[in-house]
């Protein structure tokens, strides 16, 4: 792939993830996330915490999407850095009442690009 067909992919893998965060749609990050990966950040208790993208994603199924709550769409790509099968996506998005910023570490699977590490923050 070239890096701008490798740009486009990834530009399309964030616009997948944009549209599952404002549905709140579990099959859709499920969709571009691979099995194996988890989610980083600190936790309340000021520590690391690290959750298996399943237990991720059932929680994800238990919430309201800022869609039904009508709030309107919030989201960008800040950033995309290319090596050979190994991305980094720097995205913001608004989940309310926070504001995300995620880094999703991505590798080239079987000639597609699949989230292999979400690590993320968020400010009110």
């Amino acid at each position: 792939m070239t890096m701008d067909t490798n740009v486009l992919a990834l530009r399309s893998l964030a616009q997948t993830y944009f549209d599952a965060a404002y549905e709140m749609d579990a099959d859709k990050f499920a969709s571009i996330l691979d099995p194996s990966s988890s989610v980083t950040k600190v936790g309340e208790d000021g520590k690391v915490s690290v959750t298996p993208i399943a237990t991720w994603l059932a929680v994800v199924r238990t919430l309201k999407s800022p869609q039904q709550q009508g709030f309107a769409r919030d989201d960008q790509v800040l950033s995309i850095d290319v090596e050979n099968g190994l991305a980094l996506v720097k995205l913001k998005l608004r989940v309310p009442p926070r504001v995300f910023t995620d880094l999703l570490s991505c590798l080239r699977v079987d000639g597609a690009w699949k989230i292999v590490q979400k690590v993320m923050t968020s400010s009110a």
